[in-house]
């Protein structure tokens, strides 16, 4: 089969090295790709918001399956303009609708009312309604939890300790306008403490398969200190989700969630995130993403055994419900190595030595690297990501920091307690 798959992160190297494994595959096309993709498909140049660009080369090269790694390209409308065009064109990507899941956190919110599912209480505001905010939060308790209603690439989420910074967190997004068109409207939410995991689906709308579990580390800081980043590590499985923790959350939260796009008529066809959270033995939704999470895929794709193309490719058929996932009862952990200052300023450009010390089967990803004069140098804020296995959680925390000692740039960090307070002692 001809696989396109949109995207250049971390998530889509790891998307595109477990594609590269299928007996299925004819060719891997990446758009646009980075530098660990190029070694395992070809990376094509194009614009991935362009859909009429992305129309032709489906065209002209055959694609069987069409992959969305980032969600600006779902919510952007990927799936309802592509699927009258091409009948037989398996989209992993749901609809405009579907996405709004994951693009208005007032829908996702609604929906979950709506459906029954367990969340956080909240209240959203426009910019007209800055007092009755005001008075809102004035009636929670602290610590404060306030979000962008739309997009902010990872950044909208702000959780602030005293009234007085979080009114002016509110000013900043609704009137200065932080975050621009994703924080016309805000929400105020209750806090909710406990461990927090990332639960993945695939789905048709119909039927799912349930992914591995995961846990993201998201603070730039040890201890889960500092700035929210995009990720800076992931460790699956999650010790504390048991079978029968599972069975609640497939009970409470996915099988609702399934149910819910049935009676709402929404068309939903690819991966679901459900960021969740334990609330003393309960889990409950923080947020629903429309695809796979970065750098969860990093831990979740390596532990599946099965042919993820042979599954795919089955997923708008009978068959589907039928498939069989098999996942691999090793744990892993992935580091995330990123640049000095990230996630606010860095510089790029920096030589990375320690790669030829990597083979075939070790698992390296790459996200902000590129090749500069048949040297591969830093080109973002997160460079790369380094998971390892191991029949315990220990043992697969420590074989991927040994394998991060190998790597080396100017300004290089990363965390170094990622999995640590999962670890019974």
């Amino acid at each position: 089969m001809n696989i396109l798959l949109l995207g250049s992160g971390g998530r889509e190297h790891a998307i595109a090295w477990k594609i590269s494994k299928s007996k299925d595959l004819k060719k891997l096309f990446i758009a646009p790709g980075n530098t660990g993709t190029s070694l395992i498909g070809e990376n094509i140049n194009l614009n991935t918001t362009n859909f009429e660009e992305i129309e032709v080369f489906i065209r002209m090269k055959k694609i069987d399956i069409l992959i969305v790694g980032p969600e600006n390209i779902i919510v952007k409308g990927i799936y309802d303009y592509l699927k009258p065009k091409f009948s037989d064109l398996v989209i992993i990507a749901p609809s405009k609708e579907a996405s709004l899941l994951e693009g208005s956190k007032k829908f996702a919110k609604a929906f979950m009312q709506r459906n029954h599912i367990p969340t956080a209480k909240y209240k959203s505001f426009q910019q007209h309604e800055l007092k009755e905010a005001f008075s809102y939060l004035e009636s929670m308790e602290p610590p404060y939890v306030i979000k962008a209603d739309g997009l902010a690439g990872g950044k909208g989420v702000v959780i602030l300790d005293t009234i007085t910074e979080a009114k002016s967190e509110i000013k900043n997004m609704l009137e200065r306008k932080k975050f621009g068109k994703a924080s016309e409207q805000i929400l105020i939410e209750e806090f909710m403490s406990g461990v927090e995991l990332s639960v993945f689906i695939l789905t048709n709308g119909l039927d799912y398969k349930l992914l591995p579990c995961a846990k993201d580390y998201k603070r730039i800081g040890e201890g889960d200190k500092g700035l929210n980043t995009g990720g800076m590590g992931a460790v699956s499985p999650v010790p504390f989700v048991n079978s029968e923790y599972i069975n609640k959350i497939e009970k409470t939260i996915i099988k609702p969630t399934i149910e819910g796009f049935k009676k709402e008529n929404i068309n939903y066809t690819g991966f679901i995130f459900f960021g969740l959270i334990d609330v003393k033995g309960t889990p409950k939704v923080i947020e629903y993403n429309v695809r796979l999470g970065d750098p969860e895929t990093q831990v979740v794709l390596p532990r599946i055994e099965s042919d993820l193309v042979e599954i795919l490719k089955k997923i708008n058929t009978n068959e589907f419900k039928s498939c069989d996932l098999k996942i691999k009862k090793s744990y892993c952990t992935s580091v995330i190595l990123t640049s000095n200052g990230y996630p606010e300023k860095y510089k790029t450009g920096y030589q990375i030595s320690g790669l030829d010390s990597f083979t075939e089967t070790d698992l390296l990803f790459h996200a902000g690297t590129k090749i500069n004069k048949d040297k591969i140098t830093t080109n973002g804020g997160r460079v790369l990501a380094v998971s390892s296995y191991g029949e315990k959680l220990e043992e697969s925390i420590n074989k991927a920091y040994k394998k991060v000692d190998k790597i080396y740039f100017e300004g290089m960090y990363f965390r170094k307690d990622i999995g640590l307070d999962l670890i019974v002692k």
